[in-house]
């Protein structure tokens, strides 16, 4: 397995920028959905969302991209994600961005916004080598929502 891929939950895995030659380990993982949280052209030399995408098509892997830039997450962006997660449902999803952590965050307002209690959730992002604790009073007004709908 990748040292890059960190393991959030079950069927969940957060990683910084990937290549195409990560595919193939994902795979392995029993991933089954690859999501590009990053923007193309943050950085110079990042690899094209193209290139994963045409490596996740020919492992067999969905591709999905999420990107999320300066303007931070939003609905839209929860909704894709957990869009992704539906066509994952045979397996694992890995999330990428720079640094996992706009994944993390991703992937953390969705199960809020899905009512998981908000310590699991920051429990498994903790466990996983990511802070969101910062963010639990958000993560808490999600899940209290969800709880209300």
């Amino acid at each position: 397995m990748s040292d890059k891929f960190n393991q959030v939950n079950e069927t969940f895995f957060a990683s910084p920028q990937i290549t195409a030659d990560d595919i193939a380990d994902a795979a392995a993982m029993g991933v089954t959905v690859v999501i590009n949280n990053r923007p193309d052209g943050e950085e110079p030399g990042q690899p094209a969302g193209a290139d994963i995408e045409a490596a996740a098509s020919a492992a067999g892997l969905a591709y999905v991209h999420i990107p999320v830039g300066a303007s931070g997450i939003t609905p839209d962006h929860l909704d894709a994600f957990d869009q992704a997660l539906s066509a994952s449902s045979d397996g694992a999803a890995l999330a990428y961005c720079k640094s996992g952590m706009r994944s993390v965050m991703v992937a953390s307002f969705a199960a809020a916004r899905a009512g998981a209690p908000v310590q699991e959730i920051v429990s498994n992002a903790a466990a996983a080598d990511y802070d969101i604790a910062g963010h639990a009073p958000a993560l808490q007004s999600l899940t209290e929502a969800a709880k209300q709908s």
